[in-house]
């Protein structure tokens, strides 16, 4: 009877793991890391567009990021773009590629960084929650339809599924922390 509630609950309760993985890994680590540029839009004729479409993002050294444009006319749109952006990196424009030397971190730094990733944690339990409300909710709606034994048991599956994904929250917060905490 909840299959499709459980189904549509799943699927979102999933988005809200991939977007917190994908939050997390625009957080620079002491790593060069190409996805710290993801959420950098550059502008490239007229209109913004991420890094990626305009040039080449790789990381060649360990604490360095290189991006080599599709056109030379759009390295100074790139370096404004990294300029203005909250990454503080400063970059440096060669004439043909755009250098990002990631520093490394600092033990306050880090610290910050936790931070910022156990909010961001936080932020993802919630839409969890938020969404275990609504199909609770839901099921409850349905008390005439259904019997009270089977509204007792969808609430305590969608219960355990909630629980699993905020298992996995944490794990995911576990393992960035520990990937920030290592010097």
């Amino acid at each position: 009877m909840f299959k499709d509630l459980m189904k549509t609950m799943e699927e979102k309760m999933g988005k809200s793991i991939s977007n917190l993985e994908a939050e997390l890994a625009t957080l620079k680590a002491g790593r060069a890391n190409p996805t710290m540029l993801d959420r950098i839009e550059v502008e490239y004729y007229g209109s913004m567009v991420p890094i990626s479409q305009v040039g080449n993002v790789s990381s060649p050294e360990p604490r360095v990021l290189m991006i080599t444009p599709w056109e030379k006319s759009a390295l100074k749109a790139i370096e404004k773009a990294i300029n203005m952006s909250e990454l503080n990196i400063n970059p440096n424009n060669d004439g043909s590629v755009i250098r990002l030397i990631v520093p490394e971190l600092t033990e306050e730094t880090r610290k910050n960084l936790v931070k910022v990733v156990h909010k961001k944690g936080e932020e993802a339990k919630i839409a969890i929650r938020s969404i275990r409300r609504d199909v609770i909710e839901k099921i409850k709606g349905m008390k005439k339809e259904v019997s009270e034994d089977e509204v007792k048991k969808g609430e305590e599956d969608v219960q355990k599924k909630v629980d699993d994904f905020i298992k996995k929250v944490d794990k995911i917060l576990q393992n960035k922390e520990k990937e920030i905490m290592t010097v």
